[in-house]
């Protein structure tokens, strides 16, 4: 089992060790598969969103453990809940582990995803996961934040209506903010080392 393989890497940085990777001078291009145009850096914004019990919540009140962030939406027939499953296998492997780490999944439909739509959603994944939902505004402001491509094909109908998004997930660490992210084939097993990587560099 990977996760059991990792684990005595990964304890090491557990009980919070690991937040030390917020040192400015910290080296991740080990960790990195890539680059992308203008650096990991130009990923990210400040954002006050609301959460799954109604609650505002602000960036530094999301990020405050390392997390895994996707852009979605509850109604996604197909896209979405691989992808969350995927995300949610790898947080509840790490989690096994004795990492704190979360999924955070921002919705890019905020007219049907409502706090208490994405608290059904979230609850039907293991492992630990924030929920966010905002205005039209808000939703679409932390998008351009992540540089996140969505439209809603809602022209004809209101309530069935399908929204094109990207897929990218983000790995967002306390303080050092976004250090990379993963495409949409990646695997469990991917994420869960990547991340043990970037928590043991810190």
């Amino acid at each position: 089992m990977l996760a059991a393989a990792v684990a005595s890497g990964l304890l090491l940085v557990a009980g919070g060790a690991y937040l030390a990777a917020r040192d400015d001078g910290t080296d991740y291009a080990q960790c990195r598969s890539g680059n992308v145009a203008g650096g990991m850096e130009s990923f990210g914004t400040e954002f006050t969103l609301t959460d799954t019990e109604g609650q505002r919540v602000t960036q530094d009140q999301v990020f405050d453990k390392p997390s895994l962030l996707y852009f979605g939406y509850t109604f996604c027939p197909d896209v979405c809940p691989l992808d969350t499953a995927r995300n949610a296998e790898a947080v509840a492997q790490l989690n096994e582990a004795g990492v704190d780490v979360q999924n955070v999944f921002v919705t890019v439909d905020p007219r049907r995803d409502t706090p208490e739509v994405l608290a059904d959603f979230t609850s039907l994944f293991p492992g630990q996961m924030v929920g966010l939902t905002g205005s039209d505004e808000e939703i679409a402001a932390v998008n351009k934040g992540w540089r996140n491509y969505y439209k809603a094909h809602d022209e004809e109908d209101d309530q069935y209506y399908l929204v094109d998004h990207m897929t990218n997930t983000y790995l967002v660490l306390p303080e050092a903010g976004t250090v990379d992210y993963f495409p949409r084939d990646a695997s469990p097993e991917k994420l869960v080392e990547t991340v043990g990587c970037f928590l043991n560099a810190g």
